[in-house]
């Protein structure tokens, strides 16, 4: 790809948001967001900065959605804590990971990422003044990323990922290919992303740390906190709970629950919008939905008519990380979709087998957990019975997944830790 070709994306992109907008609320979300995004940035920053007393480093985090920012949610965390004075500014490209994330309290400036451009990069580093610049797995801007290269300041990839189908790898990736090359260091998940940067004739040193995905898990396994609710709901039953569903998911699910009712189902749709929410309750019988179960649980016996449901639909964000420890089984969503899998390590990470669709070979964590026994993928709502009904009455296979998968997203660990070691090493920032 040229450069000029570059800027026609950059042009038709835009374009296409301002168009679809009166009718696609992520689009008219991506543009509200971004309006006068330089004069509330500015401000915001020299308000912080006249109630400090001191040198404080600021590190700049952009995320393409909410997967890349708990792969770098861990390294943030890690730098504040060792230097509670440092600001922190985290930027999204996408609606689904800036409108869950903006009350984040471990950043002080939260933000979209404004359209790439010479001119928008410039002002935005201008009013910024990174002292360090972590760019998460992948989203590669041009403009933004050179201008980063052009003013000496630290970037480095955290979690990137490789495939030999990425544009890196074409003939025509000539300007990705320079991108990369902006880069003060990047850390991948696996060998196989670094020697496919071995095929490439320049690039920045490279480390194989793995991805920071399994410290986060870790951590929120670690803090567990119950939910009386979801306790009282599952009581003794076996339960599965399937979590980022969409709704090729949950036609692949609603058979198993409508005729096991002695199975509880936990349900987190990835979208949880009115008509998602309606289309669900119609695939199962017997549901309720988490608000309403919270005023069943307080005051049982203004429903004691009530029929027990075994299909509880989760109708909030933020929960999901938690409810897979309830799991007997876990179903991650997304594999019978076009883009794949959402995180399975938040359910692996309980000790629990996860289950997920087809489309999973973008996923490295997905093919190494298969490999070792802690997942099983099916093709259909058939074959997902069958793998689930024969777990549930194998106890010995049960115990030797749920031990696989525990072992796998344990021993992964320490990917934060190598790249905080690397700036504390390279005197990047003091932490």
């Amino acid at each position: 790809m040229s450069l000029p070709v570059y800027n026609l994306f950059l042009f038709l992109y835009s374009l296409g948001a301002r168009l679809i907008s009166p009718w696609n609320p992520k689009a008219r979300l991506w543009l509200a967001g971004r309006k006068n995004i330089f004069e509330r940035l500015s401000r915001q920053i020299r308000e912080n900065k006249i109630t400090l007393t001191g040198k404080s480093p600021l590190i700049w985090m952009h995320c393409a959605s909410l997967g890349e920012f708990e792969q770098g949610r861990p390294v943030l965390e890690g730098i504040r804590l060792a230097n509670p004075e440092t600001r922190i500014l985290i930027t999204f490209f996408s609606p689904s990971g800036f409108e869950i994330r903006k009350n984040y309290s471990g950043a002080d400036f939260i933000y979209y990422l404004p359209m790439d451009g010479a001119g928008n990069a410039k002002r935005f580093l201008d009013i910024v003044q990174p002292d360090l610049v972590l760019w998460v797995k992948y989203e590669y801007w041009f403009y933004f990323l050179r201008e980063i290269k052009n003013r000496n300041i630290p970037l480095l990839l955290i979690s990137g990922l490789f495939r030999k189908d990425q544009v890196f790898f074409k003939w025509y990736g000539q300007l990705y290919r320079l991108m990369l090359t902006f880069f003060r260091h990047l850390f991948v998940q696996g060998e196989p992303s670094a020697s496919l940067l071995k095929t490439l004739s320049e690039t920045p040193p490279v480390t194989v740390n793995g991805d920071t995905r399994f410290d986060r898990v870790s951590a929120i396994a670690g803090t567990f906190t119950p939910i009386e609710e979801v306790d009282a709901f599952c009581k003794d039953s076996p339960v599965i709970v399937a979590g980022s569903t969409w709704q090729e998911d949950e036609e692949e699910l609603d058979h198993y629950a409508n005729t096991h009712p002695e199975i509880k189902f936990i349900i987190a749709p990835h979208e949880i919008d009115e008509a998602h929410l309606k289309n669900t309750e119609s695939l199962f019988k017997n549901t309720v939905r988490f608000s309403k179960w919270k005023k069943i649980y307080k005051n049982p016996r203004s429903h004691s008519s009530i029929t027990q449901p075994n299909v509880l639909i989760i109708d909030n964000i933020g929960m999901l990380s938690r409810l897979y420890h309830y799991a007997t089984i876990t179903y991650v969503g997304g594999g019978f979709g076009n883009d794949g899998i959402h995180n399975i390590l938040e359910a692996a990470v309980y000790g629990k087998p996860v289950f997920f669709g087809p489309v999973f070979d973008r996923f490295l964590e997905a093919i190494e957990l298969l490999e070792c026994g802690g997942a099983y993928t099916v093709e259909n709502a058939l074959e997902l019975e069958k793998s689930m009904n024969n777990l549930l009455e194998n106890k010995q296979e049960y115990a030797e997944s749920c031990l696989a998968a525990l072992n796998y997203t344990q021993q992964n660990r320490g990917a934060t830790e190598a790249i905080l070691g690397y700036i504390r090493q390279n005197q990047l920032i003091q932490i």
